[in-house]
């Protein structure tokens, strides 16, 4: 049985991790399967946008302690066979920090699909997508600290950015479990519905997407992510050069054609 799935059908594709007996706790497949799944969503004209869960009781529940305690995995180089802190920081670097590195290479919506629990690294996982639909009793938890670890896999850069500096630093620090609702409250995931729903909430949110103007909407993330780190003026600059070309496209066409005769929009 293959650790993680991937699959594309209708324009969507689909990352499960698929180990539920560990709670889907990474492994060094999984993490090579993950990187191999993104590098075709980020080179495919066919996707359109991309669904990540988990399979069985939990999304993920981080790392997995038993490969770490025996060296084994991404957590230790495979071409050095001591465990020192030069070759853990390596294999970090070359496999599971890959991950956050090509989504910051996808335009394509990436919405994370959440139930049972995310922990450690399971979070982060879904903290680096765009949208997280989370179902109602779900528990999550930056939960390095309980075993004295740092946060490796991009805590430190997407938490503080989506709850605040203090109250990233309080989960953190504290390592303290979180339900669904107050994970909403704090703004760490987009929406909480039932377990029922979680499913058809999911699909039918990335259809509507899927449906839409995709030249638009890749250049909405690009412009959204990108003037984080500009000036006003930058920002403004490089949307106004997106206006100039989405206004050249059939989409455009198609929209300004339907507000006209007030009816929806069916997009290319």
């Amino acid at each position: 049985m293959e650790d993680l799935l991937f699959t594309v059908e209708n324009n969507i594709a689909k990352i499960t991790l698929n180990r539920p007996e560990s709670l889907n706790a990474f492994s060094e497949e999984m993490i090579n399967k993950w990187i191999e799944a993104l590098e075709t969503v980020r080179d495919s004209d066919e996707i359109r946008a991309v669904i990540v869960s988990g399979n069985g009781r939990a999304f993920c529940s981080g790392g997995d302690i038993k490969e770490m305690i025996k060296g084994n995995g991404f957590y230790k180089s495979e071409t050095d066979i001591s465990s020192t802190a030069l070759a853990r920081k390596n294999s970090l670097w070359k496999k599971v920090q890959r991950v956050p590195l090509l989504l910051e290479e996808i335009d394509k919506p990436v919405i994370a699909k959440v139930h049972g629990i995310a922990f450690g690294a399971g979070l982060d996982m879904a903290l680096m997508c765009d949208i997280r639909i989370v179902a109602e009793g779900t528990k999550l938890s930056e939960s390095y600290v309980n075993v004295g670890l740092v946060p490796g896999d991009g805590a430190a850069y997407f938490l503080p950015k989506l709850v605040g500096m203090d109250k990233a630093l309080d989960m953190l620090w504290t390592g303290k479990v979180i339900e669904a609702k107050e994970a909403k409250e704090l703004g760490l995931v987009t929406f909480v519905v039932s377990e029922d729903e979680l499913d058809s909430f999911t699909e039918d949110y990335v259809q509507k997407i899927a449906n839409g103007p995709q030249q638009a909407i890749r250049l909405i993330k690009r412009a959204v992510y990108q003037s984080r780190e500009m000036s006003l003026r930058s920002s403004l600059d490089m949307i106004s050069s997106s206006m100039g070309l989405v206004t050249e496209l059939e989409d455009y066409k198609i929209g300004v054609e339907a507000v006209k005769e007030k009816r929806k929009a069916k997009f290319n």
